[in-house]
């Protein structure tokens, strides 16, 4: 089995509200040396296949046609071996 770890990132040029808000509410606790914070997404997807090649086709796939919108983010990923329990 593989896994796949999928992490999606808005582009830097890309306003991130969620990340602001983050950002402000840190300076209110204190935390006034933070100068930004940006919003991710992390998606773990197991795969019931050994064929790294292949997951690696349906990871790209899943992200441009699903997790991640191309116009406003970026995604990166790793494949593992998932261990067996």
């Amino acid at each position: 089995m593989l896994q796949a770890k999928i992490f999606i990132r808005l582009k830097p040029n890309v306003l991130d509200p969620q990340g602001k808000a983050v950002s402000n509410s840190l300076h209110q606790l204190g935390y006034v040396k933070v100068v930004e914070t940006r919003v991710s997404k992390y998606i773990e997807i197991s795969f019931d296949d050994d064929n790294e090649q292949a997951v690696e086709e349906q990871v790209q796939k899943i992200c441009a046609d699903l997790l991640a919108n191309p116009n406003t983010e970026n995604f990166t990923y790793t494949i593992e071996k998932m261990g067996t329990v």
